[in-house]
């Protein structure tokens, strides 16, 4: 009996949604572990597109303090110039960040996610993490109070 098993016999595995499904082989979960992977880099990516999409609003949001700035300074021709040329200008051809955020959401961040959980639920009946589950479980101390498997009570 390998060390894994002995914990879940005594109670001290993972809990059941990161439990390897009976006949889910190796290569599956780390297939799935991979495709998860890719996703949560993804996810990565999207916080940064909504960093560009709020830094870039605001950057447009200072302008009009600028053109303030510039016509109280005595050069309304540079104002003007500021507000014609840049101020509410598209980010790309037809385009403000807004739309190149929905575009991303609906063209490939919901299509993948959408994808990684349908594989999950047809290949691990559901579990996600289970790499990770099975990695923690490799690489932890039984018996350590810092190395349990579970959440003590109260605790998540």
């Amino acid at each position: 009996m390998s060390d894994h098993e002995e914990h879940r016999e005594h109670g001290d595995g993972p809990d059941r949604r990161h439990r390897r499904p009976p006949g889910v082989g190796d290569r599956t979960v780390e297939a799935l572990g991979s495709l998860s992977k890719a996703l949560e880099t993804t996810e990565r990516a999207r916080g940064h597109l909504y960093s560009f999409h709020q830094l870039t609003g605001g950057a447009d949001l200072e302008l009009d303090r600028a053109v303030r700035l510039l016509r109280e300074a005595g050069h309304p021709e540079w104002a003007a110039k500021v507000e014609s040329e840049i101020l509410g200008r598209n980010v790309i051809p037809g385009h403000w960040t807004f739309q190149i955020v929905e575009a991303y959401n609906d063209t490939y961040y919901r299509p993948f996610q959408e994808l990684e959980r349908a594989a999950l639920d047809e290949l691990a009946k559901g579990r996600d993490h289970l790499y990770e589950a099975e990695m923690k479980e490799a690489r932890r101390t039984s018996g350590h109070p810092d190395h349990t498997a579970l959440p003590r009570d109260g605790e998540r």
